[in-house]
């Protein structure tokens, strides 16, 4: 068993090649001189969890884990929108998650907390060079559509562009004028609107890979440290719910029970009534009330048995039904 558990060897991060990212968490320092208005600080807050939507939701819960389906347009929109928060492409992003589940909490785990520590999980291995790659084949699914291999590629035209919009804004509201975008008023909203707002968004994803592999709860038996916690949902409007979604991952739910809160569920509910995704899927209630697969084997043997029987006429309609109700 020990000998499964020994890390693998990681490279140490090259401090060079990472300068861009220290300069993220570094810039707002430049609020210093600029000062730092009631709209900036407004745009910090909005944007964090602007920006959290289209991770949790895009990044994670569509391109990783197909939890729903949409259009080919709407499937660049969520690309385009989830890399305003400069964690790289979809592509990317989705690939290394894939690969973080089919390994959870071993030593093949990109940011297993368990075998790497707090740092490594937390950012470490963003930050080394061992996965600085898109792994295409884990990711061929969406690889096929060029515009996303071309968004994935260029991952930083998204980031870019928000931080224009941003110092527009400044300049709109603090300044009179979208010419004083490149004045105090357009400087000090992108300190704070966007790279505080930015670094902020970091570090609450990031939480997900550390901290909920080491505190919290764990409802269901997943075969890894992964755990769930209300304050950390939330934070990252839903993602807290850790341990269940990787007991059941498919789901574009991670709050299973109506208690649990899941502001990301909720928007992808209100996207699915005006058209724009569909085919949410659910949570079955042998997984929900279940501890563990073998039991969740169990229930589900004991629903259907308990299930009266469909006549042949209404099994089309009862299907119709399901598909809807998903």
């Amino acid at each position: 068993m020990e000998a499964t558990l020994k890390p693998e060897a990681r490279r140490k991060p090259i401090l060079k090649q990472e300068i861009a990212f220290l300069l993220i968490h570094l810039l707002p320092l430049g609020a210093l001189f600029t000062g730092a208005t009631l709209f900036d600080w407004i745009l910090c807050g909005f944007f964090y969890f602007f920006r959290m939507f289209w991770i949790t939701g895009g990044y994670h819960r569509y391109f990783a884990h197909k939890s729903y389906k949409t259009s080919r347009w709407f499937q660049f929109v969520i690309a385009f929108m989830a890399q305003t928060s400069a964690q790289k492409g979809a592509l990317w992003w989705a690939a290394h998650h894939r690969h973080h589940h089919r390994y959870s909490d071993t030593p093949a785990d990109p940011h297993s907390m368990k075998i790497y520590g707090f740092w490594y999980s937390h950012v470490g291995w963003i930050v080394g060079p061992d996965f600085k790659e898109t792994d295409y084949k884990t990711i061929g699914d969406y690889a096929k559509y060029p515009e996303l291999v071309w968004l994935n590629k260029h991952y930083l035209v998204a980031p870019t562009t928000l931080a224009l919009v941003i110092m527009a804004l400044g300049g709109i509201v603090d300044g009179g004028s979208i010419t004083a975008m490149f004045s105090t008023a357009g400087f000090s909203a992108l300190f704070i609107g966007f790279f505080l707002s930015t670094v902020i968004t970091y570090h609450g994803t990031f939480s997900i890979n550390s901290i909920m592999h080491k505190f919290g709860r764990q409802r269901y038996q997943t075969g890894d440290e992964s755990r769930n916690s209300v304050w950390l949902a939330l934070l990252t409007m839903g993602e807290g719910w850790h341990n269940n979604h990787h007991y059941y991952e498919v789901a574009s739910r991670q709050g299973f029970f109506w208690w649990e809160i899941d502001v990301t569920y909720y928007i992808l509910r209100g996207f699915q009534a005006v058209g724009l995704i569909w085919e949410l899927k659910g949570v079955p209630d042998h997984i929900k009330f279940s501890k563990d697969k073998k039991h969740a084997q169990e229930l589900k043997r004991q629903y259907d048995q308990s299930r009266p029987p469909v006549a042949k006429d209404e099994r089309t309609e009862k299907t119709e039904e399901n598909v809807e109700a998903s």
